[in-house]
C-alpha cells in the first residue's frame, strides 16, 4: 500500500523521487497518512518538558505513547473537520503564545530544539478544534437543570460525612506495560507525578495530570482501596493489575469527617462541575466511538 500511495503522489508531481526514497509511513488513519517525520516531530515536542530522558531504557515506552497520541490527535482532527469546525490563524497564534509562555520558551528558538513551529501549531489547532466540537455536542444534547444542581448540592453536603481519598492515577494498558516497573521507579524518584500522568497514562484523567480528586471510601475498586488504606500521603503505590491494565496511584491526602469541617458548595461551583462532567463524558464516549470505527494501520 505504501508503494501505491507514493507512486500516486510521484505521478501527480506532488513529491519528487528523492523525497519518496526517504519518506516512510508510520501509520494510516482512515486513509490519512502519519509519516515517520510526523512521529519524530511529536517525539521532540513530547520530550520538551519530559521528566525522563530519551534513551534505550525509555525509548520503547515513549515511542508507543507518542504514536498512540498522534493517532488519537489525527482521529480528533478528522472528526472536527467532518463537523465543519474551523480554527482561525489568529486563534492559533493566541494558543501558540500561551503555550510558549506556559513552557517558558522563546518561539524563535524552536528550531534549535528540533521542534517545528508548524507541528506545534497543528497540535494546538487539534486541541482547540476538539474542545469546540465537544462544546457543540454538549449544547446540542445536554440540558443542565436546576433540579440537577439542587440535588448535587444536597449530595455533596451529605457526602462530606464520608471518609475519602485525594488521589492521582496512572493507568497503563497491558500492551503498553513492558516498562511498568521502570515507570514506578521513576515516579518514586521524581515528584512530578502529574507530568508523567499527562505523558503516559491511558486513562481519561491524563488530561488533568491523573487527578481523580476526592474519592469516597467504598467507591473505588477494592484492590485499589486496599492499596490506599495502607499508604501515607505522598506515597506511590506498586503497579496493580486489574482487567486490561495496570494502575499506579499517588495518595495526596485523606479526608477524615471527624477532623475536617463540612462545607456547602455554591450553585456556581456545582454548575461548573456538572458542565465539566457532562463534557468530559461526551468527549470520552465520542473518542471511544471514533476509535472503534476508525481504520487504523500502524506501520512503524
Amino acid at each position: 500500500m505504501k508503494k501505491t500511495i507514493l507512486g500516486f503522489f510521484i505521478a501527480l508531481g506532488l513529491i519528487n523521487t528523492s523525497f519518496a526514497e526517504t519518506f516512510k509511513i508510520a501509520a494510516l488513519i482512515n486513509g490519512d497518512i502519519i509519516s515517520t517525520e510526523d512521529i519524530n516531530d511529536q517525539i521532540n515536542i513530547f520530550m520538551l518538558n519530559s521528566p525522563i530522558p530519551y534513551n534505550e531504557e525509555t525509548k520503547g515506552m515513549i515511542e508507543r505513547r507518542v504514536i498512540a497520541q498522534t493517532i488519537e490527535m489525527r482521529i480528533k482532527n478528522q472528526a472536527a473537520e467532518k463537523e465543519g469546525i474551523s480554527i482561525s490563524n489568529d486563534e492559533i497564534e493566541v494558543q501558540l503564545k500561551n503555550w510558549a509562555k506556559k513552557n517558558n520558551i522563546n518561539l524563535s528558538t524552536l528550531s534549535s530544539k528540533g521542534i517545528s513551529r508548524k507541528a506545534i501549531s497543528n497540535n494546538l489547532k487539534s486541541e482547540l478544534a476538539w474542545v469546540k466540537l465537544i462544546r457543540k455536542k454538549y449544547y446540542q444534547t445536554a440540558n443542565l437543570t436546576q433540579k440537577e444542581i439542587d440535588e448535587t448540592i444536597a449530595d455533596v453536603t451529605k457526602d462530606m460525612g464520608i471518609k475519602k481519598y485525594q488521589v492521582l492515577e496512572i493507568f497503563i494498558k497491558k500492551e503498553n506495560a513492558d516498562d511498568i516497573e521502570t515507570l514506578v521507579a521513576k515516579l518514586r524518584e521524581d515528584p512530578r507525578f502529574e507530568l508523567y500522568a499527562a505523558r503516559f497514562s491511558d486513562a481519561p484523567s491524563a488530561a488533568n495530570g491523573g487527578n481523580l480528586g476526592w474519592i469516597n471510601s467504598g467507591k473505588m475498586m477494592s484492590a485499589l482501596e486496599m492499596r490506599l488504606s495502607s499508604m501515607k500521603p505522598g506515597e506511590i503505590s506498586d503497579a496493580t493489575l486489574i482487567g486490561d491494565g495496570y494502575y499506579i496511584l499517588k495518595l495526596i491526602d485523606v479526608f477524615d469527617p471527624k477532623k475536617n469541617p463540612n462545607f456547602t458548595p455554591n450553585q456556581k461551583e456545582i454548575k461548573s462541575l456538572l458542565e465539566n462532567q457532562k463534557m468530559e463524558a461526551i468527549s470520552k464516549k465520542l473518542l471511544q466511538d471514533l476509535k472503534q470505527k476508525a481504520i487504523i494501520e500502524v506501520k512503524a
